[in-house]
């Protein structure tokens, strides 16, 4: 049997995926960071009044953390028919969704007009968020990384990882201006809801960019081989869930681990931060939402530097070098932010995403070459996302509940501490990926790829 081989890419196709993948991923994580804004700015007066400001914030960040919860369910739909139909179909659905409930929290009834049916439909609208980002992150990291070469992966794909800051500029930036420019009566009556109305719009724009890109060849070339194989009376398909946890089962496990200090840093620095300075340090909220913003662009700038070096050094040792920095930041992000200033603020923000892009750049590039090209979506979407429940999801709530209990930074920075110590441990267990050719014709390299192999062959493999 002839093996197809992928279709080379026309000239000038990988800039303008790359271009794709980095407004929809832009518009998605503008929508999730939208809402982790508003937990900690408003959303515990507007929707759980009746708690004090402490617990209602709390409250608030509960609902946040319920996103995270269904991002395990939507990387597992997502996965399974990314794999079986293709990276670029998903994507679409991915970005209707997530705007669709995006939209809908902005003309969400308060707890003023409807009562307790508010929360709850906060939280409704939550969990579509959550399940919909679930398979956004897979499929277009995924679509750059196998539209580009080895040589240059790392870069590439870093680029649709800058769409996680650049939706925190834009969220973070709306609402500033609205802060700035609003009473904070105002802004708690009607102004909040204007960032999340705006979302329509820019899904509109994203979806016709979205359409107009190619799927990726590497899958079409291993759809096709499936394809091939079926005529000639092979067995039928595997599961590529089933697939992966078979023979992949450790690379789940490092993907997740390898996210630990990523997300729970990212949430501290970011989310935590609006909490932490307004109420320890009696910083206004436009102080500290501009510290984020400034942060947000040093990290959109640095994270396709950081991408460019794993493919010079490997994706390894840039990945541990940002867990190293993370951990050893962490005291002097608190003894910063406590001494009240703008500037000591500012510092202390940036320096922490600068450290975190240095886990975050090439996390796209080394979770894909870690699997087959028919159980990648779902291998690449299950470690990254079924590591949010735990890492992501809590860190507000345990951040600030550590807060209430100690009044203090000291636990949040050691609890930050503890997570790059796991990520450090797993990524020190995995196999370097940066040369790896993720066409899946070539030959296996390592025991690494030669598990990867075994994962492509089981999914044409009948189950008996």
């Amino acid at each position: 049997m002839t093996t197809p081989a992928p279709p080379a890419p026309t000239p000038n196709s990988l800039p303008r995926i790359v271009v794709a993948s980095l407004i929809g991923t832009t518009i998605e994580w503008y929508d999730f960071f939208l809402y982790g804004s508003a937990a900690a700015l408003v959303f515990n007066r507007l929707f759980f009044p009746e708690s004090d400001p402490l617990v209602g914030t709390l409250l608030s960040f509960l609902t946040y953390a319920v996103g995270f919860a269904a991002r395990p369910v939507g990387a597992l739909v997502f996965g399974h028919y990314g794999d079986r139909l293709g990276r670029k179909k998903l994507l679409v659905v991915s970005l209707l969704m997530m705007g669709g409930a995006t939209c809908a929290i902005g003309v969400l009834p308060t707890h003023a007009a409807v009562g307790s049916l508010a929360p709850v439909l906060l939280t409704v609208l939550r969990l579509l968020q959550g399940f919909a980002l679930g398979g956004e992150w897979g499929g277009a990291v995924l679509l750059v990384s196998e539209h580009g070469d080895a040589r240059r992966r790392g870069f590439w794909a870093a680029w649709p990882q800058t769409g996680a800051p650049a939706g925190q500029l834009l969220a973070t930036g709306v609402l500033s201006v609205l802060t700035a420019s609003l009473s904070d009566e105002a802004f708690v009556s009607w102004g909040w809801r204007v960032p999340f109305l705006l979302s329509g719009l820019l899904v509109m724009v994203g979806l016709w960019i979205r359409l107009s890109v190619d799927e990726s060849p590497v899958f079409k070339a291993a759809l096709a081989r499936a394809e091939s194989h079926a005529r000639e009376g092979g067995a039928a398909e595997r599961m590529p869930l089933v697939a992966v946890m078979r023979d992949q089962w450790r690379d789940v496990l490092v993907a997740m681990g390898a996210r630990m200090a990523e997300n729970i840093s990212y949430y501290v620095i970011t989310a935590f931060v609006l909490v932490y300075a307004t109420e320890q340090t009696q910083l206004s909220k436009q102080t500290a939402l501009n510290a984020v913003l400034i942060g947000s662009a040093v990290h959109f700038a640095v994270i396709p530097a950081w991408g460019a070096l794993s493919d010079r050094v490997g994706r390894r040792p840039v990945y541990l070098l940002g867990a190293v920095g993370v951990g050893a930041w962490a005291f002097p992000f608190f003894a910063l932010v406590d001494r009240g200033t703008p500037g000591a603020l500012v510092l202390a923000v940036t320096v922490g995403l600068v450290c975190h892009g240095a886990m975050y750049a090439p996390q796209a590039a080394f979770f894909s070459e870690m699997f087959a090209t028919r159980v990648r979506y779902s291998g690449a979407s299950i470690g990254a996302q079924f590591s949010s429940v735990a890492a992501g999801a809590p860190a507000p709530l345990i951040a600030t509940a550590l807060l209430a209990e100690h009044d203090s930074g000291t636990p949040v920075a050691l609890y930050v501490i503890a997570a790059a110590a796991l990520t450090l441990v797993a990524v020190g267990c995995a196999r370097e990926t940066r040369h790896r050719d993720l066409s899946d014709g070539a030959a296996p390299s390592s025991e690494h790829d030669g598990r990867s192999a075994r994962s492509e062959r089981s999914v044409t493999t009948e189950s008996r």
